[in-house]
């Protein structure tokens, strides 16, 4: 089992920026996608954006379109998400998860969670 680590999270306030990494220990993820998905208590899982296991090809939900970019380095073992211009509507648990198949947005057919880091939007 992939073991994925998040960081990054922290609390800033609305139309600040803040950068997300997870990092897949001792695992570079050539196919598939990588995803960042969020969660807040009492809400399931909401997918945020994927990118290709070829490190192109990203993906976003339509409420982040614009203002966050996922991208990951070049050895392809670290993933970031790259949150712009933040609304307190963003503040959750932030996780990521690969999938072995590109182009999907259901937490349920990704796997590997990391722990999350959480995200705290102050108005």
């Amino acid at each position: 089992q992939v073991q994925l680590v998040e960081s990054g999270g922290g609390l800033v306030q609305a139309g600040g920026s803040l950068r997300l990494s997870c990092a897949a220990a001792g695992r570079i993820f050539r196919s598939g996608a990588m995803g960042w998905f969020r969660q807040t208590p009492g809400k399931e899982r909401e997918f945020v954006a994927a990118i290709s296991g070829s490190g192109g090809m990203p993906y976003y939900a339509d409420n982040v379109k614009g203002r966050f970019t996922i991208f990951r380095d070049y050895v392809g073992s670290t993933v970031y998400l790259q949150m712009n211009s933040l609304k307190p509507e963003d503040t959750a648990i932030y996780y990521c998860a690969h999938d072995q198949t590109y182009g999907r947005r259901r937490s349920t057919d990704f796997g590997s969670w990391g722990q999350g880091t959480q995200v705290t939007v102050s108005s």
